[in-house]
C-alpha cells in the first residue's frame, strides 16, 4: 500500500467569508424534553460553544471540560487543525459509498496499521459498531477456521461494550440488559483481573470439545469504575489464548488513541491482541469507529459486513488529522505528564478527605476518584457540585468520578480542576 503521505488529500483553512451562519437553537429544556426521547439523565446545563479545554453555556458561563464528550474530544474544542480539515472536506466531498475507493479511508487505515499491531482495518460509526464487527469476525473465524459449531465469547463482569443487542449482552452488567431479553446467545462472564476464574471457565466450556472462540476485555474498565488491567493477568490471558487458539480481543474504545499515555491501552500492558476496537477519540468528536485485526484472523469477505457511513471522506479525514496532530504536538508526553499531575493532586485531596475518598487510580488522562462505601455521597452529587464550581466531570458508576479531559490539557488546567474539586468537596461537607 502507498504511504500515508502519498494517498492523503491536502487540506486548507476556510476563509471567514465562506462560513455559513448557524441559526440559534432553543435552550428551553422543557421544549427539548417534549420532543427528544428521554434515554439520558441530563444535567441541567446547555452548552453552546467550546475552545480548547473550555466550554460555555447559553448564559455565557465558562467551564473546564474534563468530560471531553466522555473521552472523545481528543484535541479539545475548535482545534485549528481539525477545524481546517473538516471545513475543507465538507466543501470538497463529505460522503460516498464504500462501493468506491476512498483515499482518506486508505490513508487513515495505513496510519493505524503503521502505528499498531494490526494488519487490517474495518471502519464504522461508533464503538458499539466496532465491537459488533469484532464479535462477528470472531464468530466467523471460529466457524470457518476452528470448526466450532456454537462459539462462545468470554467477557468480564463490570465491563461495558456498547448498547446494541450483541454488545449489551457482551457487557457484564445486568443493569444494561434489563428488559431487553432475549439476549444474544454465546456469551459468558468472569471477574476482571481473575485469571484462575477465567482459566476454569475456559476449561469447563471446552469440554468435551472446544467452544471458546474469543476473550473480549478492556485494558482498563472505564464504565466499570476506571479499573486498570493487571499486567500479569493479561500476560496469562495472552498465553492461554496462544495455547488454545482463542482470539484475544481488546475493547480500546475509551482507552485508545493516546488516552493512557500510550497510543493504545495494550501497550501499557505489554500484550498484543489479535483484534481490537477504537472509536470515541479516533476523530476527536466526529463519529467514527474502527475494528482492527491481525492478518491471520481477517476472514471477512465481500458481503460479510458493511456500514453505510463507515469510513466516509469526512470522518476519515478528521481522524487522520487527529492521528497526525497527536504526533506533531507530542501529546502522548503531555498525557503522561498531566496524568501524573492530576493523580498527585487528587491523592492530596484524598489525604484531606479520607472519610469521603477511598481511592484514586488510572492511566494517563483516564482517572477515577472512588468515594468511600461508608459515605452516603454519590458520584452524581460530586459531579453536580463540580458544575457549580465551573468544572465538568462524569460518573463511572455510582461511586466513581471520572476525569477524562482533552489530551491537550495544560498544567494550569489541571491546577484549576483540582482547585474546583477541592471547592466541591468543601461545598458538600459544608
Amino acid at each position: 500500500m502507498a504511504s500515508t503521505a502519498a494517498i492523503r488529500l491536502g487540506c486548507c483553512a476556510v476563509s471567514p467569508e465562506s462560513a455559513v451562519a448557524v441559526p440559534p437553537a432553543s435552550a428551553d429544556p422543557v421544549q427539548f424534553d417534549q420532543v427528544v426521547m428521554t434515554t439520558y439523565g441530563r444535567f441541567p446545563l446547555t452548552l453552546t460553544r467550546g475552545e480548547g479545554c473550555r466550554v460555555w453555556d447559553n448564559e455565557g458561563r465558562s467551564y473546564l471540560d474534563f468530560v471531553a464528550g466522555i473521552a472523545t474530544c481528543t484535541l479539545g474544542h475548535a482545534h485549528p487543525a481539525l477545524v481546517a480539515t473538516v471545513s475543507q472536506q465538507i466543501q470538497t466531498l463529505h460522503h460516498v459509498s464504500n462501493l468506491y475507493y476512498i483515499p482518506q479511508q486508505g490513508a487513515l487505515a495505513q496510519w493505524l496499521v503503521n502505528h499498531s499491531c494490526a494488519d487490517r482495518v474495518f471502519f464504522c460509526n461508533s464503538g458499539a459498531e466496532a465491537n459488533e464487527a469484532a464479535i462477528k469476525l470472531a464468530r466467523k473465524y471460529a466457524h470457518t477456521v476452528r470448526q466450532i459449531a456454537h462459539p462462545v465469547i468470554i467477557t468480564a463482569q463490570a465491563s461495558f461494550h456498547g448498547r446494541t443487542l450483541a454488545t449489551i449482552t457482551a457487557t457484564g452488567q445486568p443493569k444494561y440488559q434489563q428488559h431487553f431479553d432475549p439476549l444474544v446467545p454465546g456469551f459468558a462472564y468472569v471477574p476482571y483481573n481473575d485469571f484462575a476464574a477465567l482459566a476454569d471457565l475456559v476449561e469447563s466450556l471446552d469440554q468435551p470439545q472446544p467452544q471458546v472462540a474469543a476473550i473480549l476485555l478492556e485494558p482498563l474498565q472505564g464504565e466499570g469504575g476506571v479499573r486498570p488491567g493487571d499486567r500479569l493477568y493479561f500476560e496469562q490471558v495472552r498465553q492461554l489464548c496462544n495455547q488454545k487458539g482463542i482470539l484475544l480481543i481488546f475493547d480500546e474504545v475509551q482507552v485508545g488513541m493516546g488516552r493512557t499515555g500510550r497510543l493504545w491501552g495494550y501497550e501499557t500492558l505489554g500484550v498484543e491482541p489479535d483484534i481490537f476496537t477504537s472509536a470515541k477519540g479516533l476523530a476527536g468528536g466526529i463519529p467514527i469507529g474502527a475494528m482492527l485485526s491481525k492478518e491471520f484472523c481477517a476472514v471477512f469477505q465481500p458481503g460479510d459486513h458493511a456500514s453505510t457511513f463507515g469510513g466516509n471522506p469526512l470522518a476519515t479525514a478528521a481522524a487522520l488529522t487527529v492521528c497526525e496532530t497527536i504526533e506533531q504536538e507530542n501529546l502522548l508526553q503531555n498525557v503522561s505528564d498531566r496524568g501524573e499531575q492530576l493523580r498527585a493532586g487528587l491523592r492530596a485531596l484524598a489525604n484531606r478527605y479520607p472519610q469521603l475518598i477511598a481511592d484514586v487510580r488510572g492511566w494517563g488522562l483516564i482517572n477515577g476518584l472512588e468515594l468511600t462505601a461508608e459515605s452516603s455521597l454519590t458520584a452524581a452529587e460530586v459531579v453536580k457540585a463540580a458544575i457549580s464550581e465551573g468544572l465538568l466531570l462524569v460518573p463511572a458508576g455510582a461511586k466513581v468520578v471520572r476525569f477524562v479531559p482533552p489530551l491537550i490539557v495544560s498544567a494550569a488546567d489541571i491546577e484549576g480542576a483540582i482547585a474546583a474539586v477541592e471547592r466541591s468537596f468543601a461545598r458538600l461537607c459544608g
